[in-house]
Parts: C-alpha cells; sequence; structure tokens
C-alpha cells in the first residue's frame, strides 16, 4: 500500500531534521559564544598574571640589588669614616664608577639633612638642598634596614626619581651621614622596560604606590607620578590598593573595559598591573560569531538538502523489508529469514566502538606526549634547549648541600653577551636566535656531567661548577676557555657574525651561601668585567 508524502516518515523525519538544525544553531550562538569568552577571558587572565608576576619579579630583584648595594654602601662609610669633604667626595665617585646602578648618582648627606657631604656626579643646586624633611630621610634614620622613598620629581631638574637610603652609624649608634642613591624612574637600566613594552596593540603596565596612592611608572608615560583614582571610581583598583592580587575586569578612567592582572613588588610594597582591553582579547570570538552568522542560512539549507537525498536511500532497505512481510502475510511469498544483505546495527556499533576505542587511546597517547613536552619546557630554554631559570634554581640549590656537607667549593659564572643587541638589528630576530643557539653550545662544550649550563633570559646565560678542590683555578679556566670560544666567529648563511661575552665569577663560600647570594655577586661581577671593557672575566673579589 502506499502513504502520502506527508505522512511519511522522511517526511517527519525532514521536518524534525530541520527544526534541530535549526535549534542546535541558535543554542550554539547562545550557548558556546559565552562559553568560549569565559574560557578565553580565563586563558588571558592567567596569561596577564603570569606576564604581571614576571614584571614584579624582575623589578623586586632590581630594588633588591640597589637595597643591597646602599646598605653595604653605608656599612662601608662607617667602617672608613673619611674625615675631609674632599675624601667623602672621592670616596663617593669611586664607589659610583665601581657600580653605577644609580643613574642619577650617589649621596652622603649630612646628619642634620642640610646639605650634602659629598656627591657624585655633580648635580647643580642639589647640594645645597635640605633633605632634613623628605620620607627617606627620615625613615633612614628612624630605622637601621636600607629604605625606599616616595617618588618625586626632583627638586634639581625635575626628573622623576625614586631614592633609596640608609643610615651610616659608627660603632657606637652615632649617626654619621645618610648614603642615598637615586634613581631616575625613566631613565635607562632601572625600570624602562615597561615603559618600552606593551601587551597586544593597546595594552600596558602600571606600577603602583598604594601607600603613596601614586603611579611611580606606566606604559603611558602621561601617568608617571601621577595620583590614582580615589576611591569608588575603580572598584578592582579598590581592591588591589586594600591588598588583593590576581586578575579581573574593570572599567578603567577612560570608559574602556580592561582586563586587569596585579602582582606584588615586595621589596616596596607597591604592585604591577598588567593590562589589555577586554575587547582585544575577545576579538576571536566576535570573529566566529560573524561566521556563525553568515554561514549559519547556507549551513541550514545544505543540512536539509542532505537529510531528503540521504533518508529515502538509508530507509530503502526497511521498505523493501515491510514489502516483503507484507507478500509473505498475504500468501504471495514462502516463509523465510530476510537477507541481512549488509551489516546490521548491531555490527555498526561494534565497529563504531572499535573505532572509538581506538581514536580514544591515539588521543591518551597524545596527550601523555604533551605532557612530557610541556614538563620538558617548564624546566627548559625552548630556544636553545638549556635548562632554564627554574631549573638551575634547583641544581644551585642541590649543589649548595653537598658542598656544605662535602666542605668542597663551587662558582658560579654569569655570562652576558656583548655586542648582541647590535647583531638583532642589523640582521634581524631569527638570525639573532640562532647566534644565542651557537653561543649555547660553545658555553656546553667541554662541561662536565656535573657543570649546568643555563640561560636566565635575552642574552644571559650561567654556569654552575659544583664540587670544585680549587674553585677560583678551575672558574678562570671556564671563563677563558667561554671567552674564547664565543669571540669565534659564527657563520651563518654566509655571514661571519661576531660577539663576546662578559663574565662574572662568584665562588662559594666567599660569596655566600645561598644561591641569591651567589647569583646576584655573579651578576654584580659581570658588570665589572663589562665596566673594564667588556670581553673579559672578572671576580667579585677582584
Amino acid at each position: 500500500m502506499s502513504i502520502r508524502f506527508r505522512h511519511s516518515l522522511v517526511f517527519r523525519i525532514g521536518l524534525v531534521g530541520l527544526f534541530l538544525v535549526a535549534l542546535g544553531t541558535g543554542m550554539r550562538l547562545a550557548m558556546s559564544l559565552p562559553f568560549l569568552q569565559s574560557q578565553i577571558l580565563e586563558l588571558a587572565s592567567a596569561q596577564q598574571l603570569s606576564i604581571a608576576s614576571y614584571a614584579a619579579a624582575d623589578i623586586d630583584g632590581r630594588i633588591n640589588r640597589r637595597l643591597q648595594l646602599i646598605g653595604t654602601l653605608a656599612h662601608n662609610f662607617a667602617r672608613h669614616q673619611p674625615q675631609s669633604q674632599d675624601a667623602v667626595s672621592e670616596w663617593v665617585r669611586e664607589r659610583q664608577e665601581l657600580n653605577s646602578v644609580f643613574n642619577s648618582g650617589l649621596l652622603v648627606v649630612r646628619p642634620d639633612g642640610k646639605g650634602l657631604l659629598g656627591e657624585y656626579p655633580v648635580v647643580p643646586k642639589r647640594a645645597g638642598l635640605d633633605f632634613s624633611q623628605t620620607d627617606w630621610f627620615r625613615d633612614a634614620v628612624r630605622g637601621t634596614l636600607p629604605v625606599v622613598g616616595k617618588p618625586y620629581r626632583g627638586r634639581a631638574d625635575g626628573d622623576p626619581i625614586v631614592v633609596m637610603a640608609a643610615a651610616a652609624r659608627d660603632q657606637r649608634g652615632q649617626l654619621l651621614a645618610v648614603i642615598a642613591g637615586v634613581s631616575v624612574i625613566t631613565a635607562p637600566g632601572f625600570l624602562d622596560p615597561l615603559l618600552t613594552s606593551r601587551i597586544g596593540d593597546s595594552g600596558g603596565f602600571l606600577l603602583i604606590s598604594p601607600r603613596d596612592n601614586l603611579f611611580v611608572f606606566s606604559s603611558d608615560p602621561s601617568m608617571i607620578l601621577k595620583p590614582t583614582p580615589p576611591a569608588g571610581v575603580n572598584l578592582l583598583h579598590d581592591r588591589a590598593m586594600a591588598g588583593f592580587r590576581g586578575s579581573g575586569v574593570t572599567v578603567n578612567a577612560k570608559g574602556v573595559e580592561e582586563l586587569s592582572a596585579m602582582a606584588s613588588v615586595p621589596a616596596t610594597g607597591w604592585f604591577v598591573v598588567a593590562r589589555l582591553p577586554t575587547a582585544e582579547a575577545l576579538r576571536p570570538v566576535d570573529s566566529l560569531r560573524d561566521f556563525f552568522l553568515r554561514n549559519s542560512v547556507l549551513n541550514v539549507a545544505v543540512v536539509l538538502g542532505l537529510m531528503f537525498w540521504l533518508l529515502p536511500r538509508m530507509l530503502r532497505p526497511l521498505r523493501e523489508a515491510a514489502k516483503a512481510m507484507h507478500r509473505m502475510a498475504d500468501g504471495r511469498n514462502e516463509l523465510k529469514p530476510l537477507p541481512a544483505g549488509r551489516p546490521d546495527e548491531v555490527g555498526e556499533m561494534v565497529a563504531g566502538f572499535n573505532f572509538l576505542l581506538e581514536k580514544l587511546q591515539r588521543n591518551e597517547a597524545s596527550l601523555r606526549e604533551s605532557e612530557g613536552r610541556l614538563a620538558y619546557m617548564a624546566h627548559h630554554d625552548v630556544l636553545t634547549g638549556l635548562p632554564n631559570r627554574v631549573m638551575f634554581e634547583d641544581r644551585l640549590a642541590q649543589a649548595l648541600a653537598r658542598a656544605e656537607r662535602s666542605k668542597q667549593q663551587m662558582a658560579v659564572l654569569f655570562c652576558d653577551l656583548d655586542g648582541f643587541k647590535p647583531v638583532n638589528d642589523e640582521h634581524g630576530h631569527a638570525v639573532g636566535d640562532l647566534v644565542l643557539q651557537q653561543v649555547a653550545e660553545r658555553l656546553s662544550d667541554g662541561r662536565r656531567r656535573a657543570d649546568t649550563v643555563a640561560r636566565l633570559g635575552g642574552d644571559e646565560f650561567v654556569i654552575l661548577l659544583p664540587d670544585l678542590d680549587d674553585a677560583r683555578s678551575a672558574a678562570a679556566i671556564v671563563a677563558q676557555q667561554c671567552i674564547a670560544s664565543i669571540q669565534q666567529p659564527i657563520d651563518l648563511d654566509g655571514r661571519s657574525i661576531r660577539v663576546c661575552v662578559s663574565i662574572g665569577v662568584a665562588l662559594y663560600p666567599q660569596a655566600g651561601d645561598s644561591g641569591s647570594q651567589l647569583l646576584s655577586c655573579a651578576d654584580a661581577a659581570m658588570y665589572r668585567a663589562k665596566q673594564a671593557g667588556k670581553g673579559r672575566y672578572v671576580f667579585l673579589d677582584e
């Protein structure tokens, strides 16, 4: 018997299919896009927090190194006690030229704060200023540790500066002077990486002092040393000022919604904000939504056409089986099993299950491989394959523990390439990456199995030489080998590129008994090597 088309299963399945396709398209737009938006924001938040934490750690390291230096200088001044103003000036000049991390000079302030006993370099009008009412002078006089003052614009030249100071006292505790280092915030070598860094097309950084309600630094130079917005204007900013550290979405003073992440700078109580407009972060979601809207009508038409073309063919065995059963019921055909014709649903289900199982096994193997790659990347530098800072610090801690037990010596060599920036500028970053790979191979060549060669970032490398009987002699030999090896021309596609390396050496136990001390001392010695003419090595105590 015949069935009218509107009563047929093909027609009804087609209508249901059309409804489901339309409903599915709408639900995907309504549900998947917000989910994708939340996932992208979550990923971007984690990335922003990672960037902010890295920047905060870098700033904290720079400030800690300067605080440690200013404390050492105060102790040194109290021990030597220069008697004349000329002797003080000469003392200041020698220290500033030896380690000029304070880019606006080193000051020796009178005990009453009214004027200077010495300064280098000399800035007009600065020697006659009254420093007694400055916060950094008062804090240094009241305490025993080096302090960081409130950033402000210098009275002598109007530059944005921050002062780090420490009191120099004699053995009876009598105040001899206050040693102060002045750094121009926007000058190269201090916080300038934040000024030149960008996140995405229009994102950037803020460095905020909650104690002073002040923007210390910003990727936007116009905001430097400007007051922070009052409470109630920006709720996320208010939480950050109260101590919250993490990420969130907020609207800035210009009315732009931003994704912001905050990380602390422990040395000063400041915090870094890495910010990116959410519209920029969610740009892929907008593109995906437009793509869905443009193609949804075409998809519905294609799916509906395929369904009405495929369904009659898919249901043909069922119709033929029904006709055969009718003929057998009418007695026109004998009763006998219907031919299968092709694998039934059970067979297809088994085949599908086997295919799914095989797929899952492949995915599991791929997942294990991905986890192995991630574990490797977490402890190695992607470009050179050398251990990164995390693995180096772990090996340094292990080497220190062994050295303490066995009473052996060890050495840390801090290597910084000279002339690498012109290579990037002239030949491009791709050639610069190849140069760094060649440098990594040369630094690793000839090292012992117990030694560690690591890349800290940029063109900075560090070598750990543990388990030494004569650390000074061994470190000198390795440093000479490294300098000689790096000085050899690097041939890349017919181009001969030359760089050299400056190496600072810190020895255990002379330079300290902790990894941070050894690394900091080796870093300081490396700067001395650069100041001495580059392409050489310097021990910390030389």
